[in-house]
C-alpha cells in the first residue's frame, strides 16, 4: 500500500513581502516608482553627474550664449552661457525638496483635522469641516501667489505656505475614512473595555487611515511640485537657489523663444512632466495596491472578468 504524499501550499507571505509581492504586479506602480526613484537619485548624486558646476563664474563669450547641444554641452547652454544640463540635474534638488517637505506639512494638517473631525463627531466635526470648506473654496494657486508675494521669497516661505495651503483635500478624505473605521466592532469593544479617545484612535483608527494618507502623500508631492515650478516661473522663488520653474522664467524673460533656444525651455519642462507623472502613476498603483476593493469592483473589471462572473 503505498502512502500519498501530500504537499501543501506555502502560506501568504505577509508585511514588507506580501506588500511587495502584490506592488510588483501593478505595472503603473512600478513605473512611478521608477520614475521617481531616477529622480531622486538624480538629485542626490547632481554633484557626481553634472558636468560642469553651475554656480561657477566663468568667462562669457557672445558664441556661448544659448549656444546650441554639441558633444562638450549635450544641452546646449542657456543665455549667461550655463550649461544646461548641469542646471538641469541640480535643478532637481528644489522641486524634490518643496514636494517632500510641503506634502508632510499637508498630510500632517489635514491628517489631524479629519481625525478629530471624523472621531468626535459634533461641534468639533462642524466647526472644522466649515473651516475646511472656506479653505476649498478659495483657489489655492492664487492664494499661494498672493501670500509669497507678501512675504520674503525663500525656500522655507515656499515650502511652508504650500504645505498650509494644501491640505483642505486630505482632511476630507481622512474624515470620511475615520467616520466608517470607528463605527466597526472592534471599536466598539475597545470603548466598551475602557479604552480611551486617544488609544483608540492611535491603535484602531491611525493604523487604517494610514495607508490612505501615504497615497494621498504622493499625489500631493506631484501638486506641490507643480506649484513651486509655477511660483518660480512668475518670479516668486528664491533667487538664490535653482529650479525648475525658475529656469523656464529665465528663459521666457530673456529671448529664449525669439533665440530659438528650444533646448533651454524643453529640458526644465520634460523635468517638471517627468516627476509629476511619476509621482500620479506612483499613488494611483499605491492607491490600487493597498484598497484591492478598487479591482473587485464591477466597475473595474473588464468584459472579459464581467462575463466569467455572470457566468458562475
Amino acid at each position: 500500500m503505498s502512502a500519498v504524499i501530500t504537499s501543501k501550499a506555502p502560506p501568504p507571505a505577509t508585511g514588507f513581502l506580501g506588500f511587495w509581492h502584490t506592488f510588483r504586479r501593478n505595472k503603473m506602480a512600478v513605473v512611478g516608482l521608477f520614475m521617481l526613484v531616477m529622480a531622486i537619485l538624480t538629485a542626490l548624486f547632481a554633484p557626481q553627474l553634472a558636468p560642469y558646476d553651475p554656480k561657477a563664474i566663468t568667462r562669457v563669450t557672445i558664441e556661448d550664449i544659448y549656444a546650441r547641444p554639441s558633444a562638450a554641452h549635450w544641452l546646449g547652454k542657456d543665455d549667461a552661457g550655463r550649461d544646461v544640463l548641469s542646471s538641469f540635474i541640480y535643478g532637481s534638488r528644489v522641486s524634490l525638496i518643496v514636494g517632500f517637505f510641503a506634502s508632510m506639512i499637508s498630510i500632517f494638517i489635514g491628517g489631524v483635522i479629519g481625525i478629530v473631525a471624523g472621531f468626535y463627531g459634533g461641534r468639533v466635526e462642524n466647526l472644522l469641516m466649515r473651516f475646511t470648506d472656506v479653505m476649498l473654496v478659495i483657489p489655492d494657486l492664487p492664494l499661494t501667489v498672493v501670500i509669497v508675494a507678501l512675504t520674503k521669497p525663500s525656500l522655507f516661505n515656499i515650502i511652508f505656505v504650500i504645505g498650509i495651503v494644501g491640505w483642505t483635500g486630505t482632511a476630507r478624505l481622512v474624515r470620511s475614512q475615520t467616520l466608517a473605521v470607528k463605527e466597526r466592532k472592534f471599536v466598539l469593544r475597545a470603548r466598551a473595555i475602557g479604552a480611551g479617545n486617544l488609544h483608540i484612535i492611535r491603535y484602531h483608527i491611525l493604523p487604517l487611515v494610514l495607508p490612505l494618507l501615504v497615497v494621498n502623500t504622493v499625489l500631493i508631492i506631484s501638486l506641490a511640485i507643480l506649484n513651486e515650478s509655477t511660483l518660480s516661473f512668475l518670479g516668486l522663488s528664491d533667487p538664490t537657489t535653482l529650479s525648475w520653474g525658475q529656469m523656464l522664467n529665465f528663459a521666457f524673460t530673456r529671448g529664449a523663444m525669439s533665440a530659438g533656444a528650444w533646448w533651454v525651455l524643453v529640458t526644465p519642462g520634460l523635468g517638471i512632466v517627468w516627476l509629476v507623472l511619476g509621482c500620479t502613476l506612483l499613488g494611483q498603483g499605491l492607491e490600487q495596491v493597498l484598497n484591492p476593493r478598487l479591482e473587485a469592483h464591477h466597475l473595474a473589471a473588464g468584459p472579459g472578468m464581467v462575463a466569467r462572473r455572470l457566468g458562475d
